[in-house]
């Protein structure tokens, strides 16, 4: 209750900020500590708390490298991010999260830039009613909002953890999750099954896969722990925002419910600001492998906190990969 009544107040926890702060808000000092040019990969950042995000952070002064499946809106993204910012660096490249092959493309196109990498903001999620498969012949909305998303941190990890050795600044790594994992039980969690989309209920998927996302975070953070690396995971809860996601959710409520809770719904700017601030923030430099809602370290579910259960995740995951990637190449 206390949690709720802070949010609908949006009053300020440790931080400094709260469910109200935007992303603008929560960088403004950055840019007074920022070491130059910083180098930003964004998914998802054609539209919504992605292409807010994009924006923000080249206002920031840091390159943008904007993961995009509709290239048409990441142009326009990336005018509109020019438009305020003149000297902005953007960069646009084509991904499709729920194809394996896709997202090695893309990592092979962006490595090819020779490019720094700094920020790695896993943010790129989709909701669907119906149950549709990947070509990769993998549940779509397990295939993108997480495997697509844990295919590109693997690749591009030893980039990150370069790029911190050569720079001496701390790379950082954002899963954009969602407090809706919590309606997860361990029993309802199984691989196989989410893969294959058994008995499909949309919301469900979506909740599965962010749990996925949280538990990556967890099994990476530890990896990058081992590794003495100077490189963080974080997941992050960007708050209910008003975007495709939540339209999509609309066939499911009645439209007087739908307006009764779109009332309470963050604006994109907020929605955005927890991924800026984790990212970017000063405070957050030493934190990793937590979770973070409206600008603060939070509490996850206890499945989400599983460690033996994020590592299994992972070593599923790795496998699947592996047999599906060898398979390709034969």
């Amino acid at each position: 209750m206390k949690a709720t009544l802070r949010y609908l107040a949006g009053m300020a926890g440790p931080s400094g900020f709260g469910s109200n702060s935007t992303a603008e808000q929560v960088t403004e000092d950055s840019s007074c500590f920022l070491p130059s040019p910083l180098t930003a990969l964004i998914t998802g950042a054609s539209s919504g708390i992605g292409a807010e995000t994009a924006r923000v952070l080249a206002k920031r002064g840091v390159r943008v490298v904007i993961a995009a499946r509709d290239l048409k809106k990441a142009r326009e993204v990336k005018k509109n991010i020019q438009k305020e910012s003149p000297k902005a660096e953007v960069v646009l490249l084509e991904i499709d999260l729920s194809s394996f092959g896709s997202v090695q493309r893309f990592c092979s196109e962006f490595l090819a830039l020779e490019l720094p990498l700094n920020i790695l903001i896993n943010n790129a999620g989709i909701f669907s009613q119906k149950l549709e498969f990947s070509e990769d012949k993998i549940e779509t909305t397990f295939a993108t909002n997480y495997l697509g998303h844990f295919l590109l941190t693997e690749i591009l990890l030893d980039k990150m953890i370069e790029t911190a050795e050569k720079t001496g600044i701390q790379g950082r790594i954002v899963n954009v999750s969602s407090v809706i994992h919590s309606w997860v039980k361990k029993d309802g969690f199984r691989f196989n099954d989410i893969l294959s989309g058994k008995k499909y209920n949309g919301t469900r998927a979506y909740a599965q896969s962010k749990l996925a996302n949280i538990l990556h975070a967890k099994e990476i953070a530890k990896q990058l722990k081992a590794r003495n690396a100077r490189v963080t995971i974080n997941a992050v809860h960007p708050g209910i925002v008003k975007t495709g996601i939540i339209r999509a959710h609309k066939g499911l409520l009645t439209d007087s419910l739908f307006f009764i809770a779109s009332k309470l719904l963050k604006t994109t700017s907020q929605g955005a600001a927890t991924t800026c601030y984790v990212a970017l923030s000063s405070k957050t430099e030493v934190i990793s492998g937590k979770y973070f809602a409206d600008c603060n370290e939070s509490k996850c579910s206890s499945l989400a906190n599983d460690e033996s259960e994020a590592q299994k995740l992972w070593n599923n995951t790795h496998a699947l990969l592996q047999k599906r990637l060898r398979q390709a190449t034969i």
